[in-house]
């Protein structure tokens, strides 16, 4: 990854002589000076590229290199690795959460199942790409930085709705906090869903040999349907503990 990255930059270090690949006679074409937002944009992006491969122990000088300029230049940009890791976290993350996934779980007119089916479905097909994933989990292996961020986005957005409409499935109207069997089932969804991949960009395995899609909404339809059922199980969210029954004397 680290050669095709350096590939796709190089012709635009200074003291390459692009006239070297040209035929013989034929001038070489004149490159046009990127402006100051592509110059970031190319940073940004050359950096979520180096990142996701080799994570964030490498120097800022090393980074630099990758992408085919020097590390003068991603300081004037970024002034510190921390900004840097920053933006990327704004762009692969943040950048990536759509509020109308928020508008779907809150809308009462749509049955529990079909809403969660559509949400993971799009979920998965936004996020789980390769930079995603690997960038996530780099970051829980060092600073977690980005994990810490991105976790509290999800448990300010997204996983009191959750809780909610699993609860409105099994017939509870409660705002408790959520009980730790409510929790672990939960996480047990979002995380077999995340899961796939992690097989994909991590471990290198394929969900299955007939199956190429980590968005497919079969699979995600039979997670969803197995998580509902076992939901049925839980007792009411914040039902009163039943006390013991006194003994007589």
């Amino acid at each position: 990854m680290l050669r095709m990255v350096d590939s796709l930059v190089n012709s635009g270090r200074p003291g390459t002589n692009p006239e070297a690949a040209e035929p013989s006679g034929r001038a070489a074409p004149v490159r046009r000076r990127m402006s100051t937002a592509e110059r970031e944009k190319h940073i940004v992006e050359g950096a979520i590229a180096f990142f996701s491969e080799h994570g964030f122990d490498a120097q800022m000088r090393e980074l630099a290199s990758a992408i085919g300029v020097t590390h003068t230049l991603v300081y004037h940009y970024f002034p510190t690795k921390q900004a840097l890791v920053d933006r990327v976290y704004l762009e692969v993350f943040e950048g990536r959460w759509k509020p109308e996934w928020e508008t779907l779980l809150d809308d009462r007119s749509i049955l529990v199942q079909d809403k969660l089916v559509r949400f993971y479905v799009d979920y998965a097909r936004t996020v789980l790409t390769r930079e995603f994933v690997r960038i996530l989990i780099f970051s829980g292996l060092t600073d977690r930085s980005i994990t810490g961020r991105f976790f509290d986005m999800l448990g300010d957005r997204l996983f009191p709705r959750l809780v909610r409409e699993t609860r409105r499935h099994r017939g509870s109207a409660s705002r408790a906090r959520p009980t730790a069997r409510e929790h672990e089932l939960l996480m047990g969804l979002h995380g077999g869903i995340f899961y796939g991949g992690m097989r994909a960009f991590v471990y290198g395995r394929a969900i299955h040999p007939d199956m190429d899609r980590l968005d497919d909404e079969t699979l995600i339809a039979d997670r969803v349907r197995s998580y509902l059922d076992a939901s049925l199980a839980l007792e009411p969210a914040g039902a009163a503990v039943p006390k013991p029954a006194r003994k007589k004397a």
